[in-house]
């Protein structure tokens, strides 16, 4: 973007207040699953903050290697520092946001503008796209020259660790001249370089910083890290001159030309969207946003069984690619950015893991070994086929993927793994088993499944029957026989009617479990009437719209029970089975804002009013991490976000029902 959105601006009201400025974070990525990410204030609230965190070793197998550049401005007779710390006994030294005039995103690009009386300084970081590379670019504003004085705090311990042993980080360190090599024997060798200055050798540890959200989490709030060297760059008004770190040799130190690379990039994101979908060139600045949030989760992911696949992270900083995240994502992150190569991609690279008719959930041992335990992961790659099909015009790509699609539905209508089968009398499908979660809502405390929903859940039901439709018509579409499709949908359609309540409200969550119909009332009905086929007749689908906008929905996304449960958790903090006890207990997710807005649609036609659903999202776009959408929030007001900073879902599912929305309503 050619300027930055004014939205995402703050000025000394949140940049000199600590706690505000630490709330709000930054997030950069680099395709390749490496990210950097830190707060306003420039201080380090969680043990995933650093400039540079890339895997070593497996595809995700993520260490922090730079986790900070504190950097101090020699002015005159001053020294000025730029960053902020916090320490183990409470003290906040230095406090450098204090002299923090404004914090704005350029696009995705972090910018940070200091005033010293009538000098300014502004700071810029920013990742190398497909490359382990961070660049921290500093250009002095006013008539004097200055110096910049930079300390080089480096690690490698793994990112969901702390470093409590020095012991176990003692690298070599090598200057010369503008450049210094950190080498840490077996793992990395990372590379600095600067311009218009020096780098000296260092080896002091700084200790006992203390991590604020680590401590809110109940984990280990107390990190160490090393110098390993302190750089001098000479400062000259209007010049920019900064740092380059990175893990590959031979990076290109040149900091205007990595600048413009990135914002060409950047540029042709958007320009690719538009291109695909005009509906984007007048969208408001916070959707043009999210188009470049978007491309924050699609990730290179060689495999054995795809070499130069794609995958997508499901959120930032501590999840990797999940099997369930990447189908329900892939809509939203692809084909609504226009990127339908990547989506292919992605598609043919987890056609070639469907193993008995399972899609993986995630990967383990080393990050490649995959780990199937999802029933609902494979219906959405049947949906995430449809739609990409739909998208693109791509017809010729169903022949050669159709027999991995009709196997998905054979293997569930047989029986595979966990349970999962299709009842043969009522042709609706049960999973589940003992000790192993299935569904979306996951959350497992040691041997505790907090919500097993073992037997039929209606969001599994409402998957298969869109399934079933949808391999209807891909079968007629290739001159096949629909008719056994057809037939299956239809017997579903008529046992769905079972999911009804006797109350009159909205729809059981669960059949035929251990313990009977589970009647909770929870948000896993609203699929039934956002996917493409519905098995609810009209009078249902408005029962279930009622009910879930009544109890569960908020501004930021549905809650996933009713606060009226004796179940129902207010609020997700606290130490880790705490927070997996809230996971899905009232907790709001807003990944299922987007598809409430697609159901209104679907049951009052007005098109506008449901966008409008998506509205308060603009708003949270400038807090927590700044130009993304969080995981969570607290069921309870004012829905304090949690979780991840950043979740591919949430951003996915907002940007797909905002333009499907746009398309409707600019029907003629």
């Amino acid at each position: 973007m050619a300027e930055p959105l004014r939205a995402l601006r703050f000025g000394r009201v949140v940049c000199g207040d600590l706690a505000q400025a630490e709330r709000r974070e930054w997030l950069l990525t680099n395709g390749l699953s490496g990210y950097a990410s830190g707060t306003v204030a420039g201080s380090l609230t969680r043990r995933y903050h650093g400039l540079l965190i890339a895997p070593v070793g497996g595809p995700l197998e993520r260490r922090l290697i730079l986790a900070k550049a504190d950097a101090t401005l020699l002015l005159d007779e001053h020294a000025w520092p730029l960053f902020t710390n916090r320490w183990q006994d409470g003290v906040v030294a230095p406090a450098g946001h204090v002299n923090l005039e404004s914090f704005l995103l350029d696009g995705r690009m972090p910018v940070w503008r200091f005033t010293f009386g009538d000098v300014g300084l502004e700071m810029r970081i920013w990742m190398e796209h497909g490359a382990h590379t961070t660049y921290v670019a500093y250009r002095l504003q006013g008539d004097r020259a200055a110096r910049l004085r930079i300390a080089l705090l480096a690690n490698a311990r793994g990112y969901h660790f702390s470093q409590s042993s020095f012991g176990t980080f003692n690298p070599q360190v090598v200057a010369n001249g503008n450049r210094l090599d950190v080498t840490a024997p077996g793992l990395y060798q990372l590379h600095i370089q600067a311009s218009d200055g020096r780098i000296e050798p260092s080896k002091i540890w700084h200790e006992h910083f203390q991590l604020m959200q680590e401590q809110e989490r109940g984990l280990n709030d107390l990190d160490n890290h090393l110098c390993a060297g302190r750089a001098e760059l000479e400062l000259r008004p209007g010049k920019w001159t900064g740092l380059v770190a990175s893990i590959a040799a031979g990076t290109d130190p040149q900091i205007d030309a990595a600048m413009e690379r990135f914002h060409r990039r950047e540029r042709q994101l958007v320009a690719g969207a538009e291109d695909c979908h005009p509906e984007f060139r007048n969208a408001p600045a916070w959707i043009r946003q999210l188009v470049l949030a978007a491309d924050s989760f699609v990730i290179a992911r060689p495999l054995p069984q795809a070499p130069d696949g794609e995958s997508v992270i499901a959120g930032y900083p501590w999840f990797g690619d999940w099997g369930r995240d990447t189908m329900i994502a892939l809509p939203g992150l692809t084909l609504a950015t226009g990127r339908y190569a990547s989506a292919r991609k992605i598609l043919d690279t987890f056609a070639a893991l469907v193993d008995q008719g399972l899609l993986p959930n995630r990967f383990v041992n080393g990050g490649e070994q995959p780990e199937y335990n999802s029933v609902d992961a494979a219906l959405w790659f049947i949906e995430v086929w449809r739609a990409y099909v739909q998208a693109s015009g791509d017809r010729e790509a169903l022949e050669p993927v159709f027999p991995v699609l009709e196997g998905i539905i054979d293997w569930h209508v047989r029986g595979t793994r966990h349970c999962i089968r299709m009842d043969t009398d009522d042709k609706l499908l049960f999973a589940g088993e003992a000790g192993i979660q299935l569904t979306w809502m996951d959350a497992k405390v040691g041997d505790w499944v907090v919500t097993p929903r073992v037997g039929k859940p209606v969001e599994i039901n409402a998957l298969w029957y869109n399934a079933l439709r949808t391999l209807a018509g891909f079968a007629a579409d290739l001159g096949r026989d629909a008719g056994r499709y057809q037939s299956l949908a239809d017997q579903v359609k008529e046992s769905f009617r079972h999911f009804s309540r006797p109350a009159g409200g909205g729809l059981f969550d669960v059949l035929d479990g251990p313990d009977g119909d589970d009647a909770s009332i929870r948000p896993n009905q609203i699929f039934a009437l956002s996917l493409p086929h519905s098995p609810l007749e009209p009078e249902t689908q408005q029962r279930v719209l009622t009910e879930c906008g009544r109890e569960l929905l908020t501004s930021y996304g549905l809650r996933s029970l009713s606060p009226n449960d004796p179940n129902y958790h207010n609020h997700y903090r606290g130490g880790v089975a705490e927070r997996d006890g809230a996971y899905h207990q009232g907790t709001v997710w807003s990944w299922l804002l987007g598809h409430y807005a697609l159901a209104e649609y679907r049951v009052h036609g007005d098109a506008a009013q449901a966008q409008r659903r998506l509205q308060p999202l603009e708003d949270h776009l400038t807090d927590a991490a700044v130009g993304s959408v969080n995981e969570i929030f607290d069921g309870d007001p004012p829905h304090a976000p949690r979780g991840a900073i950043a979740q591919a879902w949430s951003v996915a599912c907002t940007l797909e029902a905002w333009l499907r929305l746009e398309k409707e309503k600019l029907k003629p």
